[in-house]
């Protein structure tokens, strides 16, 4: 397996691997990259899917409430489509060179021979030219993303009005229940199975390891699965969070142990040459 043998470390540490997403969590939210990934997927509903341009707000907002992202309740509702088409309209026309290599960042996660871990519900592409940008590309063993966790279905099928869900409809209706709502068929966090999954796939101890994310729902999730956590892009720690962070600069203050530990293991070294992975495959 890809994630095995890449470090050796002292048992008597606390954590031996950081798991990090990616997207508002390496970089800010500043960079736009978030708003312009909606207006893809906006637009990539009316284009390719034909939906009304006037429900599209209220229906974004359901299915990224009830399923994670809105991908993932597009397929749950019954739309067709090829993931590799949608993520190449949704990612492919973002603004990455609102992204600046980060210096400081890759000096923190280098100081540190602990495992480091990409956790992106983002695609193999997206993952690469994030990191790229960032001059982040060898900082991490791995990174687990939308391709590690779902195989391409069956060629798509042209979807009939009449099999569409209709989720606007459904929670205009009193005393609805989330447990009949259609199943998707996609994995992705903040689903607790996802997210077992891929430390399973990763061969990541969660009792071992400090997760880092920027959606409170994500960091809830995981804390449920058994990993200490970090809320990125705030100083208030919610519930589900050890730790919160303005931002992923402030790494060092908010967890000098990780650094301490380090300073007390003397003549453990990282074993073998960093190298990125665009994919993870079981």
């Amino acid at each position: 397996m890809e994630f095995q043998g890449r470090y050796r470390q002292a048992q008597t540490s606390k954590y031996d691997c950081l798991l990090f997403d990616l997207d508002d969590t390496l970089y800010p939210l500043s960079s736009g990259l978030a708003v312009a990934c909606r207006n893809n997927i906006e637009a990539y509903m009316v284009e390719k899917l034909g939906i009304d341009e006037s429900k599209i707000p209220v229906m974004c907002n359901l299915l990224y409430k009830y399923y994670g992202t809105t991908m993932a309740g597009l397929r749950a509702i019954g739309y067709e489509f090829d993931y590799d088409d949608y993520h190449s309209y949704v990612h492919g026309r973002l603004p990455y060179e609102n992204l600046k290599p980060d210096p400081v960042l890759r000096n923190l996660l280098l100081s540190l021979p602990l495992r480091k871990v990409i956790f992106t519900n983002g695609d193999k592409v997206h993952a690469a030219k994030v990191l790229s940008r960032l001059g982040l590309e060898d900082c991490f063993e791995g990174i687990i993303c939308f391709e590690t966790l779902n195989s391409q279905p069956d060629p798509p099928q042209e979807s009939s009005k009449t099999d569409i869900f209709d989720i606007i409809d459904y929670f205009s209706k009193p005393n609805v229940s989330i447990e009949d709502l259609p199943k998707t068929p996609i994995r992705c966090k903040p689903s607790e199975a996802a997210i077992e999954e891929a430390l399973k796939i990763a061969n990541i101890d969660p009792k071992r390891t400090i997760f880092f994310d920027d959606s409170l729902r994500n960091i809830q999730a995981g804390k449920r699965v058994g990993l200490d956590t970090v809320l990125v892009g705030t100083s208030q720690r919610l519930k589900g969070a050890d730790f919160a962070l303005e931002s992923i600069h402030n790494i060092r203050q908010a967890l000098p142990q990780l650094w301490e530990e380090e300073d007390k293991r003397e003549g453990v070294r990282y074993s073998g040459k960093p190298a990125i992975e665009t994919s993870v495959t079981a």
